[in-house]
């Protein structure tokens, strides 16, 4: 994919038509492997590896958990919120009679991407570098070796 930075710094990653029918992308914005996926008539992207040990995301099987779509690390089945990047975990409180485990977040873990669907054409905005999250170890840990985007 020959990448473009459009003049107003988005970063065109595909086709909308392409990224529909096979429902995830891995793209390089600003030399950061990103994963994009369109699930129910929305696309999501963040880095795509996972905030943990730096799992391929693009590998990962997405469910729905409490209503919003996640991705689960094929590594370590670490679970990721498409749409904010929290790290969901279930807990139990002890303290219940019989405690049932709940989805619970341990806040943005890893960095998610806006989206710009402009004439067909997929766009992803580049990064804040003024906030960190867990995943940018990742993601500047795998900049440099080249286009690993199918590979593990």
């Amino acid at each position: 994919v020959q990448i473009e930075t459009e003049p107003d710094g988005l970063v065109l990653v595909g086709k909308e038509d392409d990224i529909i029918k096979s429902q995830r992308i891995t793209a390089k914005v600003n030399g950061r492997e990103v994963v994009v996926f369109y699930r129910e008539g929305r696309f999501y992207a963040l880095d795509s590896r996972c905030y943990h040990e730096g799992g391929p995301l693009h590998l990962g099987e997405i469910e729905d958990i409490n209503g919003q779509p996640c991705i689960i690390c094929p590594w370590h089945k670490y679970t990721i919120a498409l749409e904010t990047g929290e790290g969901l975990y279930q807990g139990v409180n002890p303290l219940e009679p019989s405690p049932t485990p709940q989805w619970q977040s341990k806040g943005v873990k890893q960095r998610i991407y806006k989206v710009t669907v402009q004439n067909k054409n997929v766009y992803v905005s580049p990064p804040d570098l003024s906030v960190s999250f867990d995943s940018d170890y990742f993601a500047e840990k795998y900049k440099n070796e080249g286009d690993l985007a199918m590979k593990k």
